[in-house]
């Protein structure tokens, strides 16, 4: 049933960057995390929801509604542009959120809606695809992937320009923004926030009901925040990533979140040396950095504690669907970063950054954790971001919607992120636009509504039936119902296609393809159809070898000075 004018429903989704699945207290982390607590404990966690492995990726699918290959983003753009010959020009691949969709906020925003955006975009740098050219009334971005948290902005010596590692390229209302104009106590989480509210209350929007997007940069490397926050964490972290692994673990099996008796994935490191190998001095660096990371999810916490109290002040909580999610698992490797002056990386850092201790988390210092700390957040899944394994595309989800839940819980269906758009639609009473959109040709949803799933009619929202496929960075997965085939190349997997039945091993830790070879044929059967209907562009020989040359695991060099 469609809602009336009066009665539609305001919308809140508010994406964080490289979050870990159990960070939050409301997934069984120790991060102090309250408003993201109070926000599950009346509204539904999802625990089996899924995104993409990366946050370019999961972005175009949230805003479309339909799979990264179709919207643009089959590679990320840093990525595909090392590999030209295979991905340029490619149908889907263009690197931005391409007009073969009709986006979110356009479709809203032609409905009556009041539309605006404040935090990472990542959809594309030009201007001809920045999203006020996307249905945005108001928008704040950072357009690129990642970003200092601190008006920390390099520039080279020489010219004077920014550096070309981590260019900080900001707009307003279609506008750049000069970095050097942000005000001096600029931080990304709180500056997100202010701006959020900022359009939130502009007079523009009159009456209408609104969508609010709300990216932060955080918890992404580089990891930087206050010092008060910091030392909030003295100590927590200290027995490193295997004690937190166990910890939450087990808090996560208290709420809910994960089964009793699940057998958790062995961590695989990709470092030369694991914790226990570690120098006194490395492990207090590590546990350091551990805390920088834990006060950033803090803070973000805290912003979104000040749209929940503006929200409440203006009477508007109860009519407002709010979703907080993660754009992928963990991050562990840094290998979105290699693509980006990956052989003058260490020289950057070194140059323009100070790692010594004492400086680790302000805004000069650039610094990331180690795979073992992201495994500790993923588990019991296997590894993390940038893997189409779960640890990688399984994300933490809370719905908070009072006029639509009465029921606090925790649901464990299979949902991803293609379904955000119609479960909108849904709610708001907006059709989607069909096959012609503003005198364009555009492609259907994939995704499907959790209304009826949210108010407890049904106990699933994708059937038995449903087939949904994974693939970035030459990895591929295809799922149908519990079964899942996964293929993970040289180096960092077997090279081969493995199987797992995710409801007995959710952890992905049987491979059942020589047990069970037809329902392993079955599923490539149904990899084929998905390469087909989706346009991806499959991987060759030659690929691999390229793939091996830009991301063969090594150490992660010792940037502290």
């Amino acid at each position: 049933m469609a809602f009336t004018k009066q009665k539609q429903p305001n919308f809140v989704i508010i994406v964080a960057d490289d979050l870990g699945f159990t960070d939050t207290s409301a997934f069984g982390g120790e991060i102090d995390t309250p408003n993201l607590l109070k926000l599950a404990e009346s509204g539904v966690r999802l625990t089996d929801f899924h995104t993409a492995s990366a946050c370019s990726p999961t972005r175009s699918m949230l805003f479309s509604g339909t799979d990264n290959h179709i919207a643009g983003l089959g590679q990320m753009d840093e990525f595909a542009r090392q590999i030209p010959e295979l991905f340029k020009d490619k149908p889907g691949y263009e690197g931005y959120l391409n007009f073969k969709v009709a986006a979110l906020p356009e479709i809203l925003n032609d409905a009556g809606y009041y539309t605006f955006q404040s935090g990472k975009w990542h959809l594309g740098l030009q201007p001809d695809y920045w999203p006020s050219k996307r249905g945005f009334e108001k928008t704040f971005t950072l357009l690129p992937g990642a970003g200092n948290h601190y008006k920390y902005f390099p520039k080279d010596k020489e010219t004077g320009d920014y550096s070309i590692f981590m260019t900080p390229i900001f707009q307003e209302n279609d506008k750049k923004i000069d970095p050097d104009s942000l005000p001096e106590d600029y931080y990304s989480s709180d500056y997100f926030t202010d701006k959020f509210l900022e359009q939130y209350e502009d007079k523009q929007r009159d009456d209408r009901p609104f969508l609010g997007i709300l990216t932060y940069t955080a918890p992404h490397w580089p990891f930087q925040a206050p010092d008060e926050l910091i030392s909030k964490y003295d100590g927590v972290y200290d027995d490193g990533p295997a004690v937190l692994r166990e910890k939450r673990l087990c808090n996560a099996i208290k709420l809910g979140i994960i089964p009793d008796g699940v057998e958790p994935h062995q961590v695989e490191t990709q470092r030369e040396k694991p914790w226990f190998k570690l120098t006194p001095r490395e492990q207090k660096l590590e546990a350091k950095i551990m805390q920088v990371y834990a006060a950033m999810v803090d803070k973000l916490d805290q912003n979104i504690g000040r749209i929940i109290k503006t929200l409440e002040e203006k009477n508007e909580l109860d009519n407002t669907f709010i979703l907080f999610m993660s754009d992928n698992g963990a991050e562990g490797m840094m290998m979105e970063a290699l693509p980006t002056q990956s052989h003058k990386f260490e020289e950057f850092v070194k140059k323009d950054y100070d790692n010594s201790y004492d400086n680790i988390g302000k805004g000069n210092s650039f610094v990331w954790y180690s795979d073992q700390w992201a495994q500790a957040a993923t588990a019991p899944a296997y590894m993390y971001k940038m893997w189409a394994s779960e640890g990688g595309i399984r994300c933490p989800l809370i719905v908070h919607h009072p006029s639509l839940i009465h029921k606090t819980e925790v649901k464990h269906g299979f949902t991803t992120v293609m379904d955000i758009l119609p479960t909108i639609l849904d709610l708001a009473g907006v059709s989607h636009p069909g096959r012609t959109f503003k005198g364009r040709e555009v492609v259907d949803v994939r995704g499907k509504s959790w209304v009826p799933y949210l108010k407890g009619e049904i106990d699933h929202v994708h059937d038995e039936e449903t087939v949904t496929g994974w693939e970035l960075f030459a990895q591929q997965a295809i799922r149908k119902g519990s079964y899942k085939a996964l293929f993970i190349p040289k180096p960092m997997g077997p090279h081969k296609w493995q199987l797992f039945n995710l409801k007995e091993d959710p952890g992905e830790i049987y491979d059942l393809a020589e047990k069970e070879p037809r329902k392993l044929e079955e599923m490539l059967d149904y990899w084929s159809v998905y390469v087909a209907e989706t346009g991806l562009v499959e991987c060759s020989d030659e690929f691999y070898k390229q793939l091996n040359a830009v991301y063969s695991p090594t150490e992660i060099p010792d940037f502290t000075n």
